[in-house]
């Protein structure tokens, strides 16, 4: 923290002698960082990749992925917490840190703390998809299934508290269905033994599951949102196929390390908005069912609130927690 401290205070210094306007003209100067907290290959990565590479066309400078998975996003989130606020590294980060904050007993970072929110890049619903080998063709076949074979079903997530792993307690606690638990180091990894017939089935992040559905090669039974997802019209929700009062929405978004200047805040922001308008980036996130980021610092800051307060209501009726 102490020399977290210090290097916050040359920023700011070094900050203060350049007027803000020419400040966010000034910047990027070098090859940003954008701290990927789970492995390649999963939801963040289907958008943080596209983005970061219209980022690079729009600001002259590359934006790089780093991905640093492990702990549910945690690792990778600490991570840019504790790195220098100036401008060259940033999170991006989901659904699932608003959740670590309520099922993680010990955290190395405050979220609301020490990172500043940025942008809202992606939302999207999540979806129940199970290897093809699984003789169930339904939200209520698989409820069925699994209390008569109580624990013979596995699901896999993203890691220990991410919204796959809360996505999948919701559906215990509200059907009474027993299906276990295999955390990943991310829905990358996850995927993988998902489409290997090694787990079952997920509840998963359109972003993962969108292109397994197309070919065939996951089969689709409900989405969690309350509306059916304009990318897949005809896979029923949660509700409509049996589970009342049932909704995880996945979503990715942009923080930075507190204390970064404010300007350099909002010109990234300011870009995102920007990147969202390109035809190939809207295409992109519609193939996913996504709707489009770019809100302000102050709407994503007061968006993060209300899942925080959401997730914590999830995780004590679950009982889940990460030690």
């Amino acid at each position: 923290m102490f020399g977290k401290s210090i290097r916050l205070a040359l920023v700011l210094c070094a900050a203060a002698a350049i007027p803000p306007h020419a400040l966010a003209q000034a910047w990027p100067q070098k090859p940003v960082r954008l701290v990927s907290p789970f492995a390649a290959g999963g939801g963040t990565d289907a958008f943080a990749r596209p983005l970061a590479a219209e980022l690079s066309k729009q600001l002259g400078q590359q934006f790089i992925i780093d991905n640093r998975a492990g702990a549910g996003g945690t690792i990778g989130a600490e991570h840019v917490a504790k790195s220098a606020p100036d401008g060259y590294t940033f999170l991006v980060g989901a659904v699932h840190h608003t959740i670590a904050v309520s099922v993680y007993s010990k955290l190395g970072y405050d979220l609301e703390r020490d990172l500043v929110p940025v942008t809202l890049v992606a939302i999207v619903p999540s979806v129940v998809v199970l290897h093809p080998k699984v003789p169930i063709n339904s939200i209520k076949e698989l409820i069925a299934y699994a209390k008569a074979n109580p624990g013979k079903l596995n699901f896999a997530s993203a890691g220990n508290g991410t919204s796959h792993h809360l996505a999948g307690e919701m559906f215990k606690v509200a059907t009474g269905a027993q299906i276990n638990h295999i955390p990943y180091k991310g829905a990358g990894p996850a995927m993988q033994d998902l489409l290997g017939g090694q787990v079952d089935l997920m509840f998963d992040g359109m972003g993962t599951s969108a292109a397994q559905i197309r070919g065939g090669k996951l089969r689709p039974l409900a989405v969690t949102t309350k509306d059916r997802s304009s990318a897949f019209p005809d896979i029923p929700t949660m509700a409509e196929a049996g589970v009342p009062n049932y909704e995880v929405t996945t979503w990715y978004g942009i923080w930075a390390p507190t204390g970064t200047p404010a300007e350099i805040v909002n010109r990234l922001q300011q870009e995102v908005a920007r990147a969202m308008q390109v035809p190939s980036i809207k295409e992109t996130w519609a193939q996913q069912g996504s709707g489009m980021g770019g809100n302000t610092p102050a709407e994503f800051n007061a968006f993060i609130k209300l899942e925080i307060a959401k997730w914590r209501e999830v995780a004590k009726a679950s009982g889940a927690r990460v030690d």
